[in-house]
């Protein structure tokens, strides 16, 4: 028999709990692998909300159910010990007898947070924790920033012309120029299906009447976050279209017309954009990427508020027009090209 490492069976999971991203929210990304005498007998994942966790379909999935009796369960984040919207995961394998539990890290959930881990060692099971915690971290580091530092991961996205503009001085029409091509426009389609919310500024929408949704990709439409201090934006644009959850964050008092509109106030004479997290938090919202314009972009970097930034950067060339947000942070930790555009991502390190 060739013995295999704790770490391959957890690449696995993390590998089978990608399949979920943008379907699990507000649940983490999981993944589990079941191993009888070194072969997967069993494999699963959590795929949405109210539906089984991993470590169910897992289970499910194993045709002799005696051979759980000597088998190990892998799971990458601590199996749940609460009632949610389905049992808890660590019952169900006590209930199976399965003797020995890897896993990749600890849920920072406070309903979670080692008490699984606890309830199943005090059933008798050997349990083990942390391989590639770091890398089972940054699968949901959604669902980590969100239960430790209490707000949504945050993600800063823009497109800038080779001179470095975002936008031009003025436009004839109410409708995006678009800087980055085809391609690119499809893959921001498919970012917006991935993370639970995305968000747009006042002037945004005016000018542009996005319809902030994931027309060119498959799956769910983000929540849309609209800043609008003063309520301009009226009822004929786009972003009340009721067709998905929008929230307008505003200083003005309105009661909300439709289940899927929401108006909150906040105090804009404080710091904007914690009042905007708290709304955020408030709603259950484990991610957003932000999509302009160039002030709200820049208010989140100068109040050291984000963790990513994906910025897109054309061939093209504008003689006048809105600069793109800066920021001082290393050189790209990843850059790709996309036919005509250059992609780089941005991780920004420092801790609130």
């Amino acid at each position: 028999m060739i013995l295999i490492s704790h770490e391959t069976y957890i690449k696995r999971c993390i590998e089978l709990a990608k399949n979920g991203l943008g379907t699990t929210y507000p649940n983490p990304l999981v993944g589990s692998v079941i191993v009888h005498n070194g072969k997967i007998i069993g494999e699963g994942w959590h795929r949405k909300s109210g539906e089984s966790h991993a470590e169910v379909i897992a289970i499910d999935s194993v045709k002799n159910k005696e051979l759980l009796k000597e088998s190990t369960i892998y799971v990458s984040l601590e199996p749940c010990s609460h009632f949610g919207k389905t049992p808890p995961c660590a019952d169900l394998i006590i209930q199976h007898k399965i003797p020995r539990v890897v896993i990749g890290t600890i849920d920072p959930f406070a309903k979670v947070c080692g008490s699984g881990i606890a309830k199943l060692k005090k059933s008798g099971i050997k349990v083990e924790v942390g391989f590639l915690e770091n890398e089972c971290r940054e699968l949901n580091k959604r669902f980590f920033t969100f239960h430790q530092k209490k707000r949504p991961y945050i993600i800063l996205k823009w497109a800038q012309t080779q001179n470095g503009f975002i936008a031009p001085l003025q436009k004839k029409e109410t409708k995006p120029v678009w800087i980055s091509n085809e391609f690119s426009r499809q893959l921001v389609h498919k970012w917006r299906a991935e993370e639970q919310a995305i968000m747009v500024g006042t002037n945004t929408v005016l000018q542009d009447n996005p319809r902030l949704d994931i027309r060119s990709w498959t799956g769910e439409n983000p929540i849309r976050i609209v800043l609008d201090r003063e309520l301009k934006i009226t009822s004929g644009f786009s972003v009340y279209n009721k067709s998905v959850k929008t929230i307008f964050i505003t200083e003005k008092e309105r009661l909300s017309e439709h289940e899927n509109q929401v108006f909150e106030k906040i105090d804009f004479n404080k710091n904007v954009n914690i009042g905007i997290l708290d709304v955020l938090y408030k709603h259950q919202i484990q991610s957003v990427i932000v999509e302009g314009g160039a002030v709200l972009l820049e208010s989140f970097i100068k109040n050291d508020l984000w963790d990513e930034a994906r910025v897109f950067t054309s061939d093209l060339s504008f003689e006048k027009g809105i600069k793109a947000p800066e920021f001082n942070t290393n050189k790209a930790a990843i850059k790709n090209d996309i036919s005509d555009n250059t992609l780089e991502y941005f991780y920004h390190t420092t801790e609130k």
